[in-house]
């Protein structure tokens, strides 16, 4: 467990080419929102004095003036989107099934379906753990980009359950009935806590899963997305105890940056170091995801390393280091 997990930090570290384009992938796919938000921004404040408030600080009531009249996209720049308040929101949103706006629900959508795309290059380069240049990458993400999108369906289909059925049965009908005759307010909340725990651990098992089926699917070449997601099921289920160590300990990574962001995390101030924060936080956001791919990936071959086909492959030449040495004729 311990050996895959730094064995996929150094996997990453020798693909941070990776972190670099995934992080331009969200910056490109979230900037016609920001050009749009920027125009409603300027149009609504133009060269009033609002304009110079807001440019030194946060003004509030021009603030609520604009939310007021604001549609699309500008309904979402309220005052939680600031520095940490906006990984709360999310987390928040995350754990109480919140509906997004239809705007950002279709930028997700976008990321979504671009992140299924390049998964298939990016888990097929970490596997290898060696150089696949660029045609290679998008060759294995041209392979793997329509057995992604079946498994994608299958996973939305449970993610549905879980946060459309599910999560209101447990917060809405259960919770009702447990707080119904309690007259404390803190055992109301450690109900609500427990609920949101056993919630949490739904939702990061059906994850797991995922992730062993994108493991194997790609480690071993397999085409059905069934056979796939079984599998990953039956790996999890011979090792539970290095499945959920790993995923635990990538887990606390995750809690780290998050940790950091929150102690680094600029207020309400529109300048360079504030930009770069934010930027820095989402590109080791985007590391702690290869994190979690690179170590699994890592602790999958590393038990099946007596199959040939799952082993960490040898530099064999003409891919060795021993070609480079030869240099030029």
């Amino acid at each position: 467990m311990d050996s895959a997990f730094a064995d996929g930090l150094k996997r990453v570290r020798h693909a941070a080419w990776m972190v670099v384009g995934l992080w331009l992938s969200t910056i490109l796919l979230a900037l016609p929102l920001v050009v749009t938000l920027h125009g409603m921004l300027g149009d609504h404040l133009g060269t009033s004095l609002a304009a110079e408030a807001a440019a030194s600080g946060v003004n509030f009531d021009w603030w609520n003036e604009f939310l007021a009249q604001a549609a699309g996209v500008g309904q979402t720049f309220v005052p939680a989107i600031i520095g940490f308040a906006a990984v709360v929101k999310n987390l928040s949103g995350i754990a109480d099934a919140e509906h997004l706006p239809l705007v950002i629900a279709s930028a997700v959508s976008a990321q979504i379906v671009v992140s299924m795309f390049l998964v298939g290059g990016v888990y097929d380069r970490l596997a290898r753990d060696r150089a696949i240049g660029a045609s290679g990458f998008f060759q294995a993400c041209g392979v793997y980009f329509f057995r992604f999108l079946r498994l994608g369906v299958m996973a939305a289909a449970i993610y549905w359950l879980l946060f459309v059925k599910v999560h209101p049965w447990m917060f809405d009908t259960a919770l009702t009935w447990l707080t119904k005759d309690v007259t404390v307010e803190r055992t109301a909340f450690f109900y609500r806590f427990g609920l949101y725990v056993f919630f949490g651990i739904a939702v990061l098992k059906v994850n797991l899963v995922f992730d062993y089926a994108k493991v194997r699917a790609v480690v071993e070449d397999r085409r059905s997305m069934i056979g796939a997601l079984v599998a990953g099921i039956r790996f999890i289920w011979r090792n539970p105890g290095a499945t959920l160590g790993l995923y635990a300990l990538n887990a606390i990574l995750f809690l780290v940056v998050i940790g950091l962001y929150a102690l680094a995390a600029p207020g309400a101030s529109a300048n360079a170091m504030a930009f770069a924060v934010g930027q820095i936080y989402i590109a080791l956001r985007v590391m702690v995801r290869l994190q979690f791919a690179a170590s699994q990936i890592s602790l999958f071959q590393g038990r099946l390393a007596h199959a040939g086909y799952v082993a960490k492959p040898l530099p064999v030449w003409p891919d060795s280091p021993a070609a480079e040495a030869l240099g030029p004729p």
